[in-house]
C-alpha cells in the first residue's frame, strides 16, 4: 500500500511513474476527492467531539454548584447523536479510500526500463548429436512423472512424481534449503495454510482472489508461494535497526488456480496447479533494500549454476512486474528440446509496500520508527527447473545424468533411468 502522503502532495508524480504498471491510472483521480471528503469529515467529527467536551465539563460544573444541568444534557444528547451519525459516515468514506488505495500497484524504482532488459548470460548451451526430447516425454518414458495418475487423483496440472522423479525433486529442496542456510538464512518450515490477513499483508489479495484456492468454512487460502507465510511472521510487529537484515528461506508447496492459456505450453510441468518452491524473504533498512536485493539475485543465481544450467538474467519492465513490486529480476533457464527459456526464479524488492499492510516496522536505534523493506525471490522453483535438468542433462540412450552437486542427496546415484537403448 502506498504512503497516503506521497498521493496527497506527489500525484501527477505518481501517475507517471505508474505509467506501464497500472492499466486503470484513471482511478488516481478518485483519491483527491475521496481524501478531501474523508478529510472534511473527520475535521466536523472532531470539532463536534470537541464541543461534546466542553459541555460535559459544563455539566459537571453545574452539577457541583448544585444547578440544573437539564437543557445542557438535553444538547449533550443530541449532539452524540450526531456524532454517531457522522462516525457511521466517516467509516464509509475511509472504507471508500481504503478500497481505492487497495487498487494502486507499487511503484516502479527509476532503474525499471520501459522493456525487459536481458542483464547477464550464463552457462553454456549443450550441444547434442541426437534430437533431444522434450521434458514431458521423457519423464513419462522414464516413468518419472506420472501425469495421468496425477490427473486421476487431483485433476490435470496437478503432477505426481514418482520413483527417481521423486527422488530428483527432493535432492532439489534439500540441495536449495542447505545452500541458502549456509548463506545465512534462518530455515522455517511454515504452514500450507494462510489466513485471509496473511494473503492481504503480501498484496495478493484482494487483487487476486480467483487465483487462489480457497477453503470457504473456515476462510483459509491454500499457500500460494511461501512469501506469504514467511513475510507474516512479523506482522504488527517492531523490529530493530540493528537486527537487520533478516533473512529467511522456506520450502512449501504452493498451489495456484490459474495455469494459463491451454496448449503446448501447459503440457507436463511447465504450467501446474501445484508445484515445489524453496523461497527466499529479506526484510531490510529502507536504505539497504536495493544493495540487498542485489545479494539476492546472487544467491538465487548461484543455485543455477551450481546445477551446471545456461541461464539469463532479465531486468523486468514496468508492465511484467508484479503488484507488490518496485523492481524485479528474473532467472530463466535454457530447456533444449523444449526451445524455450523458461523462468525459474523472480527477485523483487517491495520497498515499504507490504510492510504498510502487514504493519511491520523498523525501530531506529534514536527511537524513531519508519516501515522496514521486504524483499522477496525464488531460490529456485522447481517445476521449470526439473524439466531444465532432464532436458539438458539427458543422454542418446534416454538416460538422465544427475548434476554433481545433487548427487549426494540421491544416495550417490550419478543417472537416473534408460528410456531407450
Amino acid at each position: 500500500m502506498l504512503d497516503i502522503t506521497l498521493l496527497r502532495e506527489k500525484l501527477d508524480w505518481v501517475k507517471e511513474r505508474l505509467k506501464g504498471k497500472m492499466q486503470d491510472l484513471e482511478l488516481l483521480d478518485e483519491f483527491p476527492k475521496i481524501d478531501e471528503e474523508f478529510r472534511k469529515i473527520v475535521k466536523i467529527r472532531d470539532d463536534k467531539r470537541s464541543e461534546q467536551n466542553k459541555i460535559a465539563k459544563e455539566i459537571g460544573k453545574l452539577k457541583r454548584e448544585g444547578k440544573n444541568p437539564e437543557e445542557l444534557m438535553f444538547k449533550a444528547k443530541k449532539l452524540s447523536e450526531e456524532i454517531k451519525a457522522i462516525e457511521k459516515r466517516v467509516k464509509e468514506i475511509e472504507e471508500k479510500r481504503k478500497e481505492l488505495l487497495l487498487k494502486i500497484p507499487n511503484i516502479p524504482h527509476e532503474s525499471v526500463p520501459d522493456e525487459d532488459r536481458i542483464v547477464k548470460e550464463g552457462g553454456i548451451k549443450r550441444e547434442f548429436k541426437f534430437n533431444p526430447i522434450p521434458a514431458h516425454q521423457l519423464c513419462e518414458m522414464l516413468d518419472i512423472v506420472d501425469f495421468k495418475r496425477g490427473a486421476k487423483i487431483a485433476g490435470t496440472h496437478f503432477p505426481c512424481f514418482k520413483g527417481d522423479g521423486a527422488l530428483l525433486e527432493r535432492a532439489l529442496i534439500n540441495f536449495m534449503l542447505d545452500f541458502h542456510r549456509k548463506k545465512g538464512y534462518i530455515e522455517v518450515l511454515p504452514p500450507f495454510l494462510c489466513n485471509r490477513k496473511s494473503m492481504f499483508s503480501t498484496g495478493h489479495l484482494p487483487k487476486f482472489e480467483e487465483d487462489m484456492y480457497l477453503i470457504e468454512e473456515e476462510d483459509f487460502f491454500l499457500n500460494p508461494t511461501a512469501e506469504v507465510p514467511l513475510i507474516n511472521l512479523h506482522r504488527d510487529e517492531k523490529l530493530n535497526e540493528e537486527d537487520l537484515p533478516l533473512k529467511y528461506v522456506g520450502y512449501t508447496a504452493c498451489f495456484r488456480r490459474e495455469a494459463g492459456a491451454y496448449g503446448a505450453d501447459t503440457r507436463g510441468l511447465q504450467r501446474v496447479h501445484q508445484f515445489d518452491k524453496v523461497e527466499l524473504i529479506k526484510f531490510t533498512k529502507p536504505e539497504d533494500s536495493f544493495e540487498e536485493l542485489e545479494k539476492m539475485l546472487e544467491d538465487a543465481e548461484e543455485i543455477i549454476k551450481q546445477l551446471e544450467l545456461p541461464y539469463r538474467i532479465v531486468l523486468l519492465s514496468k508492465s511484467e512486474m508484479s503488484f507488490s513490486s518496485a523492481k524485479t529480476y528474473d532467472i530463466e533457464v535454457w530447456a533444449p528440446a523444449t526451445g524455450k527459456w523458461l523462468e525459474v526464479s523472480s527477485v523483487s524488492n517491495c520497498t515499504d509496500f507490504q510492510s504498510r499492510r502487514a504493519n511491520i516496522r523498523l525501530k531506529r536505534k534514536d527511537g524513531r520508527l519508519d516501515y522496514v523493506h521486504t524483499l522477496n525471490g525464488s531460490g529456485v522453483a522447481l517445476p521449470r527447473t526439473f524439466i531444465a535438468i532432464v532436458e539438458n542433462f539427458q543422454q542418446s540412450d534416454g538416460s538422465v545424468v544427475v548434476p554433481d552437486v545433487l548427487r549426494p542427496y540421491m544416495g550417490g546415484r550419478g543417472r537416473v533411468g534408460a528410456a531407450r537403448t
